[in-house]
C-alpha cells in the first residue's frame, strides 16, 4: 500500500496513468527502457542515496509481516525474489504478472484449485546461506505465513484459500497439507476454492522464499527484519559478517539499524541470467536510506546534489517551487498511486457508534483545505468514495459524479451536517450541534511527519462547526500506526491512515478493510471495526455498543464469488453501500505519488506495483553527486 501509507498501489490493467506529469525529461536527456525520462546517461555504478524522516515499518521489515508499501518496494526490486512478479514500471505494463523465481506463470488445472510452479535453475540465497533456493524454501515461507506468533498482517489473503493453512495455522497441523514439494524445483498448491486473485499473491513478498535455517531463529513478530536473506540482486549491508552457526551466534546485519539507516549492497550470488532486466537492471552499486526527522532537510539536499530521493512526499512548497520553475520541472514526478487517503471513523466509539454522526462529519468535512496541505492538486483529486476510480474496471467508477456529501468546491456543507447531526441521539435539543459530553475533547490520532500536522487544526476547526472538539495526539509513523491497528486502545478517531491496493483489484480494498473476520488484536486495519461481533470484540478488548456494529460480510462474499462485469457492478456497489448506509471513513483524497530526484539521477521508474519509485530500473551519475 503511497508516500507512505499501507501496503501497496498497483493500476488497474489497461489503465494509463500520468507519467513525469510536471515536466518529464528535459532536452537531449534519456530514458530507461521502461518509460521514464531522465538527463545523462543510464550506466551501471555509484550509491543511490535517500533519507526519510522515519521508516515507519509496521512490521520491522520482516517480510512474513511487514505491511508497508515502501518495504513492498525495497523487497521485490531490490531484496526478494518472488514466484512471480511484476515489472516494477509505470502504467499498465507494471500491472502484468511476469515469472520470476518461477519458469512460467502457470494456468491452474483441476477445476481452478491446483497451481503447479517450477522453479528456474541456478538461483541461490545470498550470504551468509549460500546455496541454491528450494521449493521448500518457498513452503517454509508459507508456513511462517501461518505463525501466529509472527504475525503476519496480510496473512487472511492466504490463510482460508490454501488447503490446511488454517489448520496449520490453529496448531492442529504439523504442515500445510495444500503445499507439496515432489522435488526441489516443484511446488504445488492446492485450493479450498477457485480464488482467481491467487496468482497475485505469488507475487507478495511474505511467499518469496525463507531459508529454514535462519528464519527458524525468528519466530516472533518482526524479528526477522535485521536479519532478511537476499535472493534479489541486493543484500542488506553486513550480510556476509553474518554467523549462521547456531541461532545465538546470529547477530544483527550492521546495514540496518531502524533508528539510523538501512544499506543495500550487490548480492554477489545474484546471477542476471535469471532474471530479466524488464523486471530489475539494478544499475547502482547500492542504497542507502538514513533517517533525517527534518523534511526541509531532506528534499534540500536532494536538490542539491547530496541525495537522489526520499519515499517521503514532499512538502507543498517545495513542490510548487518545482512545479513552477522550468529548469527544475524534470526533477518532479508525478504518476498515480491509487491511494486514498481518509479519516478513519471507529464505529464502536462515542460519538462514532452513531451512523448521523459519521455523516455529519463527511458532510462538514473540508476536504479542499486538507488538500491544499498535503500540495494542492498535484497531490491527486478529491476522494468522495473509499477505492480510487481506476481500480474499477474501464477506470471509471461511475457514469456520474458520484458524491454522497456533497459541498461547494468541496469545502464543506454546514447546514447539511447540522440537518444531519439534529438526528443523533447526542444532539438532545436537535439544533444540529452534539450538545452530549461525548463529542467533547475527543482523543485524536494523527502522524507528526511530512503533511499531517497541517491537517490537524484542520479537522478540528470542521467539526467544532457541529459541536465536535478533538484533543490531538500526533506521533512518528510506526506508533501511531501501532495505536490505531490496536482495537483495545479505543481511538475513535484518526487522519494517519491511507490504503494503497495490494495488487490489481477492489477486493484489496474492500474485503481487505472491511471483512469482519480480519480484524485482529494487533496490526489491525479494518481500523472502523466492520464487522465486528460481541465475541470478538471481548476477545481483542474492543468495545461493542448496545446498537452493534455494521456489517458487510455477505457482500463481500458476494463480489468475491463474482468475474468480469458482474464483480465490477458488485465492488461499485459495495462502495457505495459503505458511503451511504455504513460511513466507515471520511474520504479526501486519492493520492498520486509525488517523487522529487536530484541531479545526478539519470534513470528514474515508477512501480505501479507498490506506487513508489521502481528503483530497479534507477542509475546514478557519481559525477553529479555533491557531499
Amino acid at each position: 500500500m503511497r508516500g507512505k501509507g499501507l501496503i501497496a498501489a498497483i493500476a488497474v490493467a489497461g489503465v494509463t496513468v500520468a507519467l513525469a506529469a510536471c515536466g518529464g525529461g528535459g532536452s537531449g536527456g534519456s530514458a530507461n527502457t521502461n518509460g521514464n525520462t531522465t538527463s545523462g546517461t543510464a550506466t551501471k555504478g555509484g550509491t543511490y542515496r535517500m533519507a526519510t524522516q522515519d521508516f515507519g515499518f509496521t512490521g520491522a521489515f520482516d517480510p512474513s509481516a511487514e505491511y508497508l508499501g515502501w518495504a513492498f518496494t525495497l523487497y521485490g526490486n531490490l531484496l526478494i525474489r518472488t514466484l512471480l512478479s511484476y515489472n516494477h514500471t509505470a502504467g499498465a505494463a507494471g500491472n502484468v504478472l511476469v515469472p520470476d523465481l518461477a519458469t512460467s506463470v502457470p494456468t491452474p488445472t483441476n477445476n481452478g484449485l491446483t497451481y503447479t510452479f517450477k522453479l528456474k535453475q541456478g538461483v541461490k540465497f545470498g550470504p551468509p546461506v549460500n546455496r541454491a533456493i528450494t521449493s521448500k524454501d518457498i513452503e517454509f515461507a508459507m508456513e511462517r505465513i501461518a505463525t501466529p506468533s509472527v504475525a503476519a498482517q496480510y496473512g487472511f489473503y492466504y490463510q482460508p484459500v490454501i488447503k490446511g493453512m488454517a489448520a496449520f495455522l490453529a496448531g492442529k497441523a504439523k504442515t500445510i497439507s495444500g503445499i507439496q514439494t515432489p522435488d526441489d524445483q516443484t511446488i504445488v498448491f492446492n485450493l479450498t476454492r477457485p480464488t482467481g486473485d491467487f496468482l497475485n499473491l505469488m507475487a507478495m513478498p511474505a511467499s518469496g522464499p525463507i531459508p529454514p535455517e535462519v528464519g527458524k531463529c525468528f519466530t516472533q513478530a518482526g524479528a526477522y527484519g535485521r536479519d532478511v536473506i537476499a535472493s534479489g540482486p541486493y543484500m542488506i549491508q553486513g550480510s556476509d559478517k553474518v554467523n549462521i552457526a547456531s541461532c545465538s551466534a546470529i547477530k544483527p546485519m550492521s546495514g540496518y539499524n531502524p533508528t539510523q539507516r538501512l544499506a543495500f549492497v550487490r548480492n554477489p550470488n545474484y546471477d542476471p541470467a535469471t532474471d530479466s532486466t524488464k523486471v530489475r537492471q539494478a544499475l547502482p552499486d547500492g542504497f542507502v536510506i538514513t533517517i533525517d526527522t527534518n523534511a526541509k532537510d531532506i528534499f534540500d539536499k536532494i536538490g542539491a546534489g547530496a541525495l537522489e530521493g526520499s519515499p517521503d512526499d514532499p512538502p507543498a512548497d517545495i513542490i510548487a517551487q518545482y512545479a513552477s520553475n522550468s529548469s527544475k520541472k524534470q526533477f518532479l514526478k508525478t504518476n498515480s498511486a491509487d491511494r486514498t487517503d481518509f479519516i478513519y471513523l471507529n464505529t464502536t466509539t462515542p460519538p462514532f457508534d452513531d451512523i448521523h454522526v459519521r455523516k455529519a462529519a463527511n458532510f462538514v468535512m473540508d476536504k479542499a483545505a486538507l488538500k491544499l496541505a498535503w500540495g494542492g492538486n498535484i497531490e491527486g483529486p478529491v476522494a468522495n468514495h473509499i477505492v480510487p476510480d481506476v481500480m474499477y474496471k474501464g477506470g471509471q467508477f461511475d457514469p456520474g459524479d458520484y458524491n454522497p456529501y456533497p459541498s461547494t468546491n468541496s469545502a464543506g456543507d454546514v447546514n447539511a451536517a447540522k440537518n444531519e447531526m439534529k438526528q443523533s441521539k447526542y444532539d438532545a435539543n436537535k439544533d444540529g450541534i452534539c450538545d452530549s459530553s461525548v463529542c467533547k475533547s475527543i482523543f485524536f490520532m494523527n502522524r507528526s511527519v511530512q503533511a499531517y500536522p497541517k491537517m490537524t487544526p484542520i479537522i478540528q476547526s470542521s467539526l467544532a462547526k457541529i459541536g465536535i472538539t478533538l484533543n490531538p495526539r500526533e506521533l512518528p509513523t510506526s506508533p501511531a500506526y501501532t495505536q490505531i491497528q490496536t482495537p483495545s486502545k479505543h481511538i475513535p478517531i484518526g487522519a494517519n491512515a491511507g490504503w494503497g491496493k495490494d495488487y490489481p483489484d477492489p477486493s484489496t480494498f474492500l474485503r481487505t478493510l472491511f471483512l469482519g473476520s480480519n480484524i485482529l488484536s494487533s496490526g489491525n486495519t479494518n481500523y472502523s471495526l466492520i464487522g465486528l461481533t460481541s465475541a470478538k470484540a471481548k476477545q481483542i478488548g474492543a468495545l461493542f455498543p448496545a446498537t452493534g456494529v455494521p456489517n458487510v460480510d455477505a457482500d463481500i462474499d458476494k463480489c468475491t464469488a463474482q468475474t468480469g462485469d458482474a464483480r465490477n457492478s458488485c465492488w461499485i456497489a459495495l462502495d457505495k453501500k459503505l458511503m451511504e448506509t455504513v460511513v466507515p471513513w471520511i474520504p479526501y483524497q486519492f493520492r498520486n505519488n509525488v517523487d522529487l530526484i536530484g541531479p545526478a539521477v539519470t534513470a528514474y521508474d515508477f512501480d505501479q506495483s507498490t506506487g513508489e519509485t521502481g528503483y530497479a530500473h534507477v542509475a546514478v551519475d557519481q559525477s553529479k553527486q555533491s557531499q
